[in-house]
């Protein structure tokens, strides 16, 4: 079956841009089904599917209304996607019809090209874009019926989209795969342990974690991309403690969808510090007296002994919840580039807090191990990427 675009809108107040979108793309060859996602039901040209119409909408408040639109037509763009029908999806919109746009793209899984023409590209758009993979085009000029300018534009979105489709890599899954997170104080650990990871045939996919990445890397997993998981840094939960750089998570970081049996190793990589938006000329006050590694523009704290016990708690309770197998791997010279003896955040008391305050939460089928190396030396990187393959290999 050949796949289809599937142009949804709201075809109420945007029918000219979805009908001109529709237009280009079948002229270059391409199925489309169109989807109608306005709240009225008066599209400007008659749907393949108008939501509205098929759910009871009357008497809502708008934002109900849009909600309920939003959760439909996620269930139909789904039906259509595990029925083969659904290969790309676009739509253009101002402030709602963004949010419209991209929280029915969501539903979608990694391979489907999503690309959304907005109006609002200036604004934050990190909640608007989640961890999907959509592809945000500015509209430049707003939307009120088609002209020359939004003509250009609306075209070569229609090209992108289409485009995207032919260079869809099928090649598919060659390799075991093992995610695994870094950040920038371990960086040296990341390189160390993917080298040695690749040299025995696993493909190694790297997750930031800035916030994003990490929770990207969480719902792949959920979606079985892959084998095993080396959570190198688990730094975004304290970021998230003290609302830092990094700290942009939900709560389901570190912890894998019921029946999801990919093994996951834990590395305490940055659980050392709190990276927060300051330099050596600002210091916040009430950070003046802790120990302090001045980055760039952004500066690392050194946990206190509480702060530790309380992050340790955190993560017991988190990885207590998850029913797959999971391992905790714990360097002793230190967790991040500044937190190794000699070092301005070395601390040997607040990390120790930690490790005995989470090895007494721990369940009693996760193990923690302790090994006397630091975590950017290439014996700790042999280590770590030596107990995951041991871990997936116990899966097989």
């Amino acid at each position: 079956m050949k796949k289809s675009v599937a142009i949804v809108g709201t075809l109420d107040s945007k029918g000219e841009e979805h009908l001109f979108l529709k237009e280009v793309i079948e002229s270059k060859g391409y199925l489309t089904i169109t989807i109608d996602v306005g709240t009225t039901g008066l599209s400007k040209f008659p749907p393949d599917f108008s939501v509205s119409k098929s759910i009871n909408i009357k008497g809502m408040e708008r934002s109900n209304m849009v909600e309920a639109i939003i959760e439909k037509a996620k269930k139909l763009i789904l039906d259509l996607y595990h029925q083969g029908k659904v290969g790309a999806i676009i739509s253009a919109g101002g402030g709602t019809g963004t949010f419209v746009g991209t929280s029915i793209m969501k539903i979608l899984p990694l391979e489907v090209p999503k690309v959304m023409v907005s109006t609002v590209v200036s604004r934050d758009m990190s909640q608007i874009i989640g961890t999907k993979d959509i592809t945000i085009m500015h509209s430049v000029v707003d939307m009120l019926g088609l002209n020359s300018i939004s003509r250009i534009i609306l075209a070569r979105a229609a090209g992108a989209v289409c485009g995207m489709m032919l260079a869809n890599n099928n090649r598919g899954k060659e390799l075991p795969r093992v995610a695994l997170s870094l950040f920038g104080f371990i960086t040296q650990a990341a390189e160390n342990i993917k080298s040695i990871l690749e040299e025995n045939h696993f493909e190694v996919i790297p997750f930031h974690a800035n916030g994003t990445g990490g929770m990207a890397m969480d719902e792949m997993m959920g979606e079985s991309f892959f084998d095993g998981v080396l959570d190198l840094a688990t730094h975004e939960l304290v970021d998230a403690m003290f609302g830092g750089y990094c700290g942009g998570i939900g709560p389901q970081r570190l912890q894998t969808p019921v029946g999801i049996n990919i093994p996951r190793l834990v590395i305490p990589g940055g659980l050392d510090s709190a990276v927060l938006e300051f330099d050596y000329k600002n210091i916040p006050e009430k950070y003046k007296d802790r120990k302090i590694f001045f980055y760039d523009f952004r500066s690392a704290i050194r946990l206190t002994v509480d702060e530790s016990r309380s992050l340790a708690k955190t993560v017991a309770y988190k990885l207590n919840q998850s029913h797959n197998p999971i391992k905790v791997l714990i360097p002793l010279k230190g967790w991040s580039e500044a937190d190794r003896e000699g070092d301005v955040l070395f601390d040997v008391e607040s990390s120790n807090a930690f490790s005995k305050t989470l090895q007494k939460l721990l369940k009693s089928d996760i193990e923690v191990i302790k090994v006397d190396y630091h975590i950017n030396e290439r014996a700790f990187a042999d280590a770590a990427a030596d107990l995951m393959i041991k871990m997936i290999k116990d899966q097989c």
